[in-house]
């Protein structure tokens, strides 16, 4: 009876702490006078991954993330790191470790299917209808579209100067994480918006939400390199789904069936986002190459 008691005490506790984001029943912590054998304290506190709100930031957006979002858009800034900070920090510290395990990453795993293998061929073909030929024209867009946002992976397609550059260039902003960050982030931060409008919580507070969130994903994609050791950095739309029902539950206060719903919307609206941006990019490709 104890030992149950005792759980339940913990679980309880654990709950507190969660919604609080401290121990209210443990005193606060004194400074004491810092000795010579101290000289190390403090040394680590200019690096932003190592320092105290660092580290308070990655274990609260790992056990409280939707609790952690609401303290800091209610102006608890003193304890986290910025949004802005702590997405740059914690996916380059992951950008790191991908690059130290990528030499023991297996060439042969299975990925997605790469869009340039996927052909419509009706040339030559006689009683075309125009909705075929529509569909056909649209296929070869949308990859040409696609092969210029990803020059960098494929060097086959790279035949004019011009276009080494943009693979030297697009080479070096994946490297370094940029489309993770310029990508990612508007898109889920649109998305958001729009799934969230009902709740009136502002693009300020919403973009604050959708860098932590990103901490997260960062985080878990982490793990997968860590427990796969290199494989495969990928954490599943169900996993993603997961992490943002959760954030949305204790952020903004609402049950898990709504919070699952407005997950799901983030998940549609990001989807029809990227969709737009490949087709815009896709249709200035084309217009360009008929100005040629």
């Amino acid at each position: 009876m104890k030992k149950k008691h005792s759980l339940k005490a913990r679980v309880r506790a654990f709950a507190i702490w969660q919604k609080l984001g401290y121990n209210p029943w443990k005193r606060p912590r004194q400074r004491r006078t810092r000795t010579n054998s101290d000289f190390y304290k403090g040394a680590f506190d200019t690096i932003p991954f190592l320092n105290d709100d660092a580290k308070r930031t990655f274990s609260h957006l790992l056990l409280r993330p939707g609790y952690m979002i609401r303290d800091y858009i209610r102006g608890d800034h003193e304890r986290y790191l910025a949004p802005l900070t702590a997405l740059i920090v914690f996916y380059a510290f992951f950008a790191l470790v991908w690059s130290v395990m990528q030499p023991v990453q297996h060439k042969d795993e299975d990925i997605f299917t790469d869009p340039l293998q996927i052909t419509v061929d009706l040339d030559g073909k006689e009683g075309i209808s125009r909705r075929e030929g529509l569909i056909h024209n649209t296929v070869q867009i949308v990859q040409k579209g696609y092969l210029y946002l990803t020059l960098d992976q494929h060097p086959e397609a790279v035949h004019s100067r011009r276009e080494s550059a943009l693979a030297a260039l697009e080479r070096t902003m994946r490297s370094q994480g940029i489309p993770l960050f310029l990508g990612n982030f508007f898109l889920l931060w649109f998305a958001m918006s729009v799934s969230l409008r009902r709740y009136k919580t502002g693009m300020s507070a919403t973009a604050a939400a959708t860098a932590y969130a990103l901490c997260q994903f960062s985080f878990f994609m982490l793990f997968a390199v860590l427990l796969t050791w290199g494989r495969s950095k990928s954490i599943g739309l169900t996993v993603i789904l997961i992490m943002l029902s959760v954030d949305l539950h204790q952020w903004l206060d609402i049950g898990w069936k709504k919070s699952i719903r407005l997950a799901i919307r983030t998940a549609i609206w990001y989807g029809l986002f990227f969709l737009l941006v490949l087709l815009v990019v896709s249709a200035i490709v084309f217009l360009v190459a008929l100005t040629k």
